[in-house]
């Protein structure tokens, strides 16, 4: 009994069927190729602009499909311009070939940076969690190939006191030299978008220090550098300005080195108040900054000191790179998040005091952002490198939405979503309504009630892949996987909603043909989220930015719990808006 039980599981675990076209997709080609066997490039033209919405195609493009079909299922043998049924199938499962949202950088890139959502990193150096991890140049890489625009660096001097080290201060992470960090971004800032890379830069440095600093960034980056002619901006410049560009952000020298009881809403004292164990190390800390400030006070004429040529010129020589100047929390927030007409700035504010300021100052940061960059970054006690719900940043028109990008989960799975669109160049125009001023000088409110925009309809058809992508006893070892798929909206609140498909057993290309409708109030800020799943495992997921989704059947490709893209995984879906306002 024991021995047909073995065999019984071993010709279950191997079987599968290949993926036949829905009823959906036979139709469309019945439809277009006119009832015949074959669909021509004239025919498959007018599938693509009046079913694909592809308006813009033209015959080239058609012709250039088929191509493609023949030479991957047909090796070129006998190419003809004609596509049969599964020809036709095969080409709309193809992610390359027919993506759900397009790949070019589309929108206007002249407006000024503040207009822009960035894509922003937070604590870029580290290699895991907040309090223990190595500090490498290896995970500021990897953003940048990703497409994430700004890198933050925290600066502290190293044990001699003449060097600088990359480290998250008052923690047990081991430090990367600056050098190493400024090296690796000037190779790698541009292999995934030619828009501005910012570098964002907590300064825990001494005078001397800090002129090592500019030196080390001037010679490094060299004519790469944005350098305002003014000291002061009253606009920033626009992404196109600065492409190929390397623009320093942090606070001026004088800022930092001020009264220490005013206060200051940077990461390193959240992580003395909020995280065990830590304080009366952060104590000892302070006083011996303090002590090295006085003794580097008292040296300052020394002939031997390593920077005494810059002594002269070393507060303007440093303060020179600052492009966008870092303000700190001064006389509350409301006085803090007033614009000034002659100069913009950057501030920061803790994902638990943007929570505070949404509900006090809703409007506040909205018209603060028209102008001025407002970056958000994680709470202190995230020692796990987890992140939180980005809308809420976005909503209130927050440039600079900073996350730990070695820290996963479905938060970064949003973040990756958002900033795939706009060809992933890592820069998104924000919406209109965030910028815009009524009549009676009123802007945008995010807690307010709006009506329904629009309806999205997304079919789920059905998925493909995992038996490429995966050991056949992945997810059982007796007999093929049970995948489910869950689709909903990531938004505002009232948009917000996950829905499920049903489970389809012991099948690798599970067939689904389920229909969801999500009306949807702000489909500007919506992100569609997909992800599939086994009972004994997860099938993959992906985040698609709603606003910029391409109607019709389209080919969704699926990432794994890190964020990389499978190889074969895809999902074969329809995207209608009823109302279509994106």
């Amino acid at each position: 009994m024991g021995s047909y039980k073995i065999c019984m599981c071993f010709t279950r675990k191997f079987r599968w069927n290949e993926a036949q076209p829905p009823a959906d997709v036979k139709q469309a080609f019945e439809s277009f190729s006119g009832g015949a066997d074959l669909m021509t490039s004239d025919q498959l033209l007018r599938f693509l602009v009046e079913w694909q919405g592809d308006a813009g195609a033209m015959i080239s493009d058609a012709d250039s499909v088929i191509q493609h079909i023949w030479l991957r299922r047909h090796f070129g043998k006998f190419w003809k311009p004609l596509l049969t049924l599964q020809d036709f199938h095969h080409y709309l499962f193809c992610t390359d070939l027919n993506p759900p949202i397009k790949s070019q950088v589309h929108q206007d890139m002249t407006a000024p940076l503040s207009h822009y959502y960035i894509y922003t990193g937070h604590n870029s150096y580290l290699t895991g969690n907040q309090l223990i991890s190595n500090c490498s140049d290896a995970p500021i890489i990897k953003a940048l190939k990703r497409g994430v625009r700004a890198i933050e660096l925290d600066m502290w001097p190293n044990s001699a006191k003449d060097d600088i080290d990359i480290l998250h201060g008052r923690t047990l992470t081991t430090p990367v030299k600056l050098i190493k960090c400024l090296t690796s971004i000037k190779e790698h800032a541009f292999s995934a978008s030619p828009y501005p890379v910012v570098i964002t830069l907590e300064d825990h440095l001494t005078p001397d220090l800090q002129a090592k600093v500019a030196e080390m960034v001037t010679q490094t980056f060299g004519e790469m550098l944005f350098i305002p002619e003014a000291e002061c901006l009253e606009e920033f410049p626009s992404p196109e300005a600065l492409k190929k560009r390397i623009i320093i952000s942090t606070k001026p020298p004088k800022e930092y080195l001020g009264s220490r009881k005013e206060k200051d809403s940077t990461e390193e004292e959240a992580w003395g108040k909020e995280v065990p164990g830590l304080r009366a190390q952060l104590e000892n800390d302070d006083k011996q900054n303090e002590n090295d400030r006085s003794e580097h006070g008292r040296d300052e004429d020394d002939p031997n000191d390593f920077d005494r040529k810059f002594r002269q010129d070393s507060a303007p020589q440093y303060k020179r790179l600052i492009s966008v100047k870092a303000g700190k929390l001064k006389g509350g927030l409301a006085e803090s998040l007033k614009v000034d007409p002659n100069q913009v700035r950057r501030l920061s504010l803790s994902e638990q005091e943007l929570g505070k300021a949404a509900n006090s100052h809703g409007t506040g940061l909205v018209r603060f952002t028209q102008k001025n960059l407002l970056r958000i970054y994680p709470k202190g006690i995230r020692i796990d490198s987890s992140n939180y719900n980005p809308l809420i940043g976005w909503m209130h028109g927050a440039q600079m939405v900073a996350f730990n990008m070695q820290g996963y989960g479905r938060s970064l799975w949003l973040m990756h979503g958002m900033f795939r669109a706009n060809g992933s160049c890592g820069y998104i125009k924000k919406p209109e309504f965030l910028m815009k001023i009524g009549p009676y000088n009123q802007v945008f409110d995010p807690r307010a009630n709006f009506p329904v925009k629009t309806t999205l309809k997304v079919n789920v058809y059905m998925g493909d892949g995992w038996r490429m992508d995966f050991r056949q006893t992945h997810f059982d070892t007796c007999s093929p996987p049970d995948f489910y798929t869950r689709v909903g909206i990531a938004g505002v609140p009232a948009d917000a909603v996950m829905k499920k498909t049903r489970t389809i057993a012991d099948d690798w290309a599970p067939v689904w043909n389920e229909e969801f409708l999500f009306p949807l109030s702000v489909p500007e800020l919506a992100l569609l989220r997909i992800e599939v799943h086994e009972k004994d495992g997860f099938g993959g997921q992906t985040c698609l930015p709603i606003s910029q989704l391409r109607r019709g059947f389209r080919s969704v490709a699926l990432f794994d719990r890190k964020g990389e893209k499978f190889k074969s995984v895809r999902l074969l879906v329809r995207f209608e808006f009823v109302s279509d306002c994106c």
